[in-house]
């Protein structure tokens, strides 16, 4: 097992990180199937097979994340590869639509709360998980950082009044995937001296439980360039913010 890269994916127990960990394992990686609730990361290893492990981690609990890193460091000594999955959409959003959503979360009407809450989890867990698992990430010969973002966070895209979703950009949903854009581009700047890779992905608009099963791509489709991302070696481009291979995303 210490011969095979260990990759960790956040929220990796269903959607799109469920699907980046089965294709990870399928490449040849061990797979740290990062869940919230254990047992669900449980089941959803068990499901993949040999090559995925469950790991407890809330990227909102500092304990929690502090523990697995920990477990990975005892385990395996380092991390090769880290995707930051984790996300949430929404608090409030129940039954209604992306647009009926969209009317009830504009700046002047949006719940500071909810705002908080999904920013807890798209940005400051984000932070939180990269300051933990750097020091592991220092200890791999060749590691790769891959956040999962949206093109629904590109500033320059939703400046634009006829891109197709510039009317639904507020401050829950698309405004923390700007800022973990972000925070992204300051990984970035402090590790462009080192060999660590940092890139940026978007799944696209994929059906899964995050826009209420509204997504149009599949789970194989939105998840093809963040595993392609994930694979690529040491001669690999890093701070790059991609839909598609060759296919940019403008911040």
């Amino acid at each position: 097992m210490q011969d095979k890269r260990i990759a960790l994916v956040t929220g990796a127990n269903q959607g799109v990180g469920f699907q980046v960990a089965k294709e990870l394992v399928a490449n040849g990686l061990t797979v740290l199937v990062g869940s919230r609730n254990f047992e669900r990361g449980q089941a959803a290893a068990e499901e993949i097979g040999p090559g995925a492990i469950a790991l407890q981690l809330d990227v909102t609990d500092r304990v929690s994340i502090a523990d697995a890193a920990e477990r990975i460091r005892n385990e395996f000594g380092r991390l090769d590869v880290l995707v930051q999955n984790a996300a949430i959409s929404n608090t409030r959003k129940g039954n209604l639509s992306l647009q009926e959503y969209a009317k009830i979360t504009r700046p002047s009407n949006a719940s500071l709360d909810e705002v908080r809450s999904v920013w807890e989890t798209n940005v400051f867990g984000v932070l939180a998980v990269y300051q933990a698992m750097l020091p592991l990430l220092r200890q791999s010969t060749d590691a790769r950082i891959v956040n999962v973002s949206s093109a629904v966070g590109s500033l320059a895209a939703n400046a634009d009044p006829a891109y197709p979703y510039h009317a639904m950009f507020g401050p829950v949903y698309p405004a923390s995937k700007a800022a973990l854009n972000a925070i992204t581009l300051a990984m970035m700047v402090e590790l462009e001296s080192s060999a660590i890779k940092v890139n940026l992905v978007s799944p696209g608009f994929t059906t899964t439980n995050l826009n209420g099963y509204e997504g149009t791509q599949s789970l194989e489709e939105g998840s093809r360039e963040v595993v392609r991302v994930a694979l690529l070696g040491p001669d690999g481009p890093t701070n790059t913010f991609t839909r598609w291979e060759n296919s940019s995303i403008p911040w």
